[in-house]
């Protein structure tokens, strides 16, 4: 009683009060804002397993991050970063470019203006050895022709599925119809990794999502990770928080908070 945790939980975490088992919750690290355990487990739990578990990251390797300004891209690469000599692609507008660098993205690239398998295959005319997407659709295709031998592409969202504020059937219909296949047999020739991943449905891996929580608290307790919070939103403006990520305007993560903070210096002030 009395303890700060952090929170894992599939939905319903858009409350002032909420009820999980003991086991979803895990005490926040001296020096943590509340903002930054918001921020950290969905987020880097994602990213590390991605790179981690699954992408077997090792010195020297490339890595291409798509949606890099986003929560898990910026996440990925701050991971990316705890590896000696990792090669980071990033995929953001123009506008987010020079922040990226500064995070430690080797080659930003704009996807809005340029074709990004392209870009990277002028850099890295042999591909990349592990892609983080998010996207889904054709853009898994692209993905996997983008791997080098013994390569992973680890698909966890179908983001081209969001085309904007309503839903457009026929889009939604197209990324569907584009989405990536590939039979066991025609693995066996290209010799790369398709993986998927969606960390809500490991809710009852309570040991595995334990070790790695414990994983990240020590790179934060080192001072290697620090989740980057874009902005704090008060939940009576949840619909303008939402419009900062559909319009793609966030660098890190979004935060909902019960009321607005208190204007605590100016109190002090007065």
């Amino acid at each position: 009683v009395g303890d700060k945790v952090m929170v894992l939980a599939r939905s319903g975490l858009w409350q002032e009060v909420v009820n999980v088992p003991a086991n979803q919750t895990f005490p926040m690290p001296e020096g943590m804002s509340f903002e930054e355990a918001a921020a950290i487990l969905v987020n880097y739990i994602t990213a590390y397993m991605i790179l981690f578990d699954f992408g077997n990251l090792r010195p020297n390797q490339s890595v291409l991050i798509h949606m890099a300004a986003g929560g898990v891209g910026t996440a990925a690469i701050q991971l990316c970063k705890t590896v000696e000599n990792v090669t980071i692609f990033g995929t953001a507008s123009a506008s987010k470019h020079d922040l990226l660098r500064e995070g430690g993205v080797t080659h930003p690239i704009d996807y809005r203006t340029m074709d990004y398998a392209e870009e990277v295959r002028k850099i890295s005319p042999k591909g990349v050895d592990i892609v983080l997407d998010p996207l889904g659709g054709a853009d898994t295709s692209k993905a996997f022709h983008l791997l080098k031998p013994m390569g992973k592409v680890i698909t966890y969202g179908v983001a081209n599925l969001v085309t904007g504020q309503k839903k457009n059937l026929v889009a939604m219909a197209k990324t569907w119809w584009n989405q990536f296949s590939i039979n066991a047999l025609q693995l066996l020739q290209q010799n790369k990794a398709v993986c998927g991943y969606h960390l809500g449905y490991m809710h009852e891996e309570v040991e595995l999502i334990g070790g790695v929580v414990s994983k990240l608290i020590n790179l934060y307790s080192q001072g290697k990770i620090k989740p980057k919070i874009d902005s704090v939103w008060p939940f009576d403006q949840v619909a303008d928080a939402m419009r900062q990520m559909q319009e793609k305007k966030n660098v890190g993560k979004v935060i909902l908070v019960p009321e607005a903070p208190k204007e605590e210096s100016k109190k002090e002030e007065n």
